[in-house]
């Protein structure tokens, strides 16, 4: 457990106790002068190997207590140097020696707040704590806390968040969590077999080794040009189903709650009002089976997974979960047959809807893609014309979002285009006018 420390003063004439991470944080931090020692060895093994030689067995076992000793060191005095505070609007991250740093994070700026478990951290049974924080470019975290300590904070941070007083914040706890729905093991394991690039690492790794065959009949040339392409197709699918292993989405009052892993567990948080654009992702392979990946961009946060695979019918009800009053369009419209000119036969995986409540564009022939932009969302709209859809009387619509993203409607007739341009900039108007504020825990 981390320990209280001396109290911090803030606004209000309130004072906030400073805590420290966990007791086995220095082990973790330990590893960054060994993890030097061993760059400088990896980048010039030659002259690491010719100083290693030059060195008696004495002065190896000295060389190493001193490395030990050090590491130890550093890893307890950035521990011990490491405090953390929450006050009435604020979590305070202080840390450094030498150069002292301080981490101000606004709690009503709050995007999510994720716990991380590496199996080593599973084993210590501590956790990390991932934040984020609209206007920051990566998270902050804590690392480490005990598991129970981790979740205590998430909870009361959150709770701060969504505008409970600070006295009571501690007492809300964690928010109750509804089962939504859970992705069976078979069924991501079959997913993953049928996925395209899967497939693709597989030819290369039989290719190669071939063309290779031929071009040596040297046995050992074949092996290792083979194996290692063989061992990153089997290790990159093989790591995409310990990631997603048991995952399972749920729903509660701070959003929608996000777990898996097989060996490292996370668990996420997608924010409630903060998602600027779902896609459904249809690979071709998948689409006999009936199944889907919804992705998510979200202002300001890395998260964007928000099932890995799943049946239609059971993806479109969690997208109504994410975007309430949204549904996904069933019909969309092609461009016209003269964009075939601009782009052939690929012209046809393109298709347009728009609903009072979304702006809905695919794209993709073989691996479709459909995105959902809610008109509270657009940022901008803006119509592109190249000089050959220009000719052929075709343009191309962007709706820019709030997480940086960009969403396009291609190759639409240039009148609908026009027409779209402007109806959508008053759409969006409208929608972000009548929008809910994006609150933690809103009701």
């Amino acid at each position: 457990m981390s320990a209280p420390e001396a109290p911090t003063a803030i606004p209000g004439g309130r004072e906030a106790a400073e805590r420290r991470l966990h007791p086995v944080t220095p082990l973790r931090r330990a590893w960054a002068p060994v993890a030097v020692i061993a760059g400088w060895a990896v980048h010039d093994p030659g002259q690491a190997q010719q100083q290693l030689t030059r060195l008696t067995a004495t002065t190896l076992l000295v060389a190493l207590a001193v490395v030990v000793a050090a590491a130890s060191l550093y890893g307890f005095l950035s521990w011990r140097f490491t405090y953390f505070s929450v006050t009435d609007t604020e979590l305070r991250i202080r840390t450094g020696l030498l150069f002292r740093r301080t981490a101000h994070i606004r709690l009503d700026r709050l995007q999510a707040v994720d716990i991380t478990q590496p199996l080593p951290a599973r084993i210590a049974g501590v956790a990390k704590l991932k934040l984020d924080a609209i206007g920051t470019d990566k998270k902050d975290e804590l690392a480490y806390l005990g598991e129970g300590e981790a979740r205590a904070l998430r909870a009361e941070l959150l709770a701060r968040a969504a505008g409970f007083a600070p006295e009571t914040a501690h007492e809300v706890g964690e928010a109750p969590v509804r089962r939504l729905l859970h992705v069976p093991p078979g069924m991501l394991a079959v997913s993953l077999l049928l996925m395209g690039t899967t497939w693709g690492s597989l030819l290369g790794a039989l290719a190669v080794p071939t063309l290779v065959w031929f071009g040596t009949h040297n046995v050992w040339s074949v092996l290792v040009a083979g194996l290692p392409l063989a061992g990153g197709a089997v290790t990159r699918s093989a790591g995409r189903f310990v990631r997603a292993y048991d995952w399972t989405v749920g729903e509660s009052p701070d959003g929608l709650r996000i777990d898996h892993g097989l060996l490292d567990r996370a668990h996420e948080t997608v924010p409630p009002g903060r998602v600027q654009t779902v896609r459904i992702v249809e690979p071709l392979l998948w689409r006999g089976l009936g199944w889907v990946r919804v992705e998510l961009d979200v202002a300001g946060s890395s998260n964007s997974v928000l099932v890995p695979v799943a049946a239609r019918a059971h993806a479109e009800s969690l997208i109504a979960r994410v975007l309430p009053g949204v549904t996904v369009p069933p019909v969309l419209s092609r461009p016209p047959r003269r964009a075939g000119w601009c782009l052939p036969l690929w012209w046809r995986g393109h298709g347009l809807a728009v609903t009072g409540a979304v702006f809905a564009a695919r794209h993709g022939l073989l691996r479709r893609n459909l995105s959902l932009v809610p008109h509270a969302k657009v940022q901008s709209v803006r119509l592109t014309q190249g000089p050959w859809e220009r000719f052929k009387g075709v343009a191309d619509v962007h709706v820019d979002t709030g997480a940086d993203k960009t969403v396009r409607a291609r190759l639409r007739d240039a009148e609908e285009a026009a027409a779209l341009l402007y109806a959508q900039a008053d759409r969006s108007r409208t929608g972000r006018r009548d929008a809910r504020p994006d609150r933690w825990m809103a009701s």
